[in-house]
């Protein structure tokens, strides 16, 4: 999973650069045009677009359009995409791109259909690929590559990762972070759509190994047991860098569906009161607004730093 850094990170300079860039699909469309020119705006590597039946134009006079991922991929080498199409049409796209070598799929569309998102998280796994969302803002290197739909203003080059089911919570609590001082060495969206591609749990191991890595922020909602099974990997990993929480939806009521399609607590299952209970077993606090985010971060920094110290006198 740690391979998606590798994919992400790059320079003009480097001599694979060109198989760093991103395709964009459905990218002619007025949702994927405004997007491909903020990504481009923030220094993403796009090196293709992908529209049937538009394969010979150019996208701003700058940009080759194909028909197809595979036409993309043959002439680029690119092994990224981000998905552009109405739901209705992702399965076949996410097949496309698969099939055509894409390693890592970035999915922006919501209320995918679940038979769907599970085809295409079947075809993935065969294909030794990841995908992100469906329903996610995105995935970014803070100064280096933005590949979604977040703004690029809440977000600074640093060493947090921060891990979120929320699109504006991940804006949200990224602004904070960056407001205290806590830079962002990668940030991902996991989707607000009942079943994603990368879980909580996925996303942790991409990044938990990340070199310079200071501290760990999650942002999770109500719904589903993937805070519970994200708290248990960090017991069992032992994973000790500053780790904070947020959870959405504390005051929501149960066996009612509230904003994503995952976002539903029936009887104790998915409730805010289980997820915070894992995560204290884990040591993790959990904030109780977006604000104090930050603040518990910077609390838990000064106890890593106290252990450490504490270690050196002893």
């Amino acid at each position: 999973m740690s391979d998606i850094l590798e994919m992400l990170k790059g320079s003009p300079g480097d001599a694979d650069y060109e198989k760093k860039g991103v395709i964009v699909q459905g990218m002619t469309g007025a949702y994927g045009s405004l997007h491909t020119r903020n990504m481009l705006s923030y220094g993403t590597n796009i090196v293709a677009g992908v529209t049937p039946r538009k394969g010979g134009q150019m996208f701003d006079d700058s940009i080759p359009i194909y028909d197809t991922v595979q036409d993309a991929v043959e002439a680029t080498g690119a092994c990224i995409s981000a998905i552009f199409v109405p739901a209705r049409f992702f399965l076949g796209a996410a097949r496309e791109a698969l099939e055509a070598g894409v390693k890592l799929l970035v999915a922006i569309p919501e209320h995918i259909p679940i038979r769907d998102t599970m085809e295409a998280l079947n075809l993935a796994q065969e294909k030794g690929a990841i995908i992100i969302g469906p329903n996610t803002p995105g995935v970014m290197i803070p100064g280096i590559i933005k590949i979604g739909i977040m703004p690029p203003s809440p977000f600074k080059p640093g060493k947090i990762a921060v891990l979120s089911k929320s699109g504006t919570l991940l804006y949200e609590i990224s602004d904070a972070l960056s407001s205290a001082g806590f830079g962002q060495a990668i940030t991902i969206g996991i989707g607000g759509d009942p079943v994603n591609g990368t879980r909580l749990v996925d996303a942790f191991e991409m990044v938990r190994s990340i070199p310079g890595l200071d501290g760990l922020v999650v942002v999770g909602e109500i719904g589903g047991d993937s805070e519970e099974i994200m708290a248990q990997r960090i017991i069992d990993t032992k994973f000790d860098k500053p780790t904070v929480a947020y959870i959405a939806g504390r005051a929501a009521p149960k066996e009612k569906r509230m904003g994503h399609a995952g976002a539903i607590v029936m009887g104790t299952y998915g409730s805010a009161e289980s997820k915070i209970a894992m995560f204290d077993r884990a040591g993790v606090p959990v904030a109780k607004s977006p604000a104090e985010v930050p603040l518990l971060l910077a609390g838990k920094m000064k106890e890593a730093v106290a252990v450490r110290d504490r270690g050196r006198l002893e």
